[in-house]
């Protein structure tokens, strides 16, 4: 659908891509112990970040408030704790976890795991360790 004045219509509380993404070009953070995170999308209402963690690292059990998530992994086998129940995943399967339930992804394998989190509202900034980080 094209304006009066011919051009296409854009939503302008989001932000427009005008070129590709990828860990090389995108904002890296480091997490936990020797995790890395890179941003592929930072945008005030969503964000997509694709992190690596080496084998045997464990995430601090948490949880949101107000952010739902969703975990798909690209390589490797993780498995992700929700409210005291397991759920391993392998490459092209994914897990939603909803505000307000505690979870964390353990890299159980002898290998690097690289997964998607997408995150709705933006995580950072909403989450609240658990108690219980056995």
């Amino acid at each position: 659908m094209l304006t009066c004045d011919g051009q296409i219509p854009m939503n302008r509380s989001r932000t427009i891509l005008s070129h590709r993404v990828g860990r090389n070009s995108a904002e890296h953070y480091m997490w936990g112990e020797h995790c890395d995170g890179w941003y592929l999308l930072k945008d005030t209402k969503l964000t997509v970040i694709e992190e690596q963690m080496p084998a045997g690292a464990t995430e601090i059990c948490h949880y949101h408030q107000h952010a739902q998530q969703f975990f798909f992994m690209l390589f490797g086998e993780a498995v992700i704790e929700v409210d005291d129940q397991e759920v391993r995943l392998t490459a092209g399967e994914g897990l939603h976890v909803a505000p307000g339930h505690r979870h964390r992804i353990k890299n159980a394998s002898p290998h690097l795991i690289r997964f998607l989190v997408i995150s709705e509202p933006p995580s950072h900034g909403d989450r609240v360790d658990s108690a219980d980080n056995s």
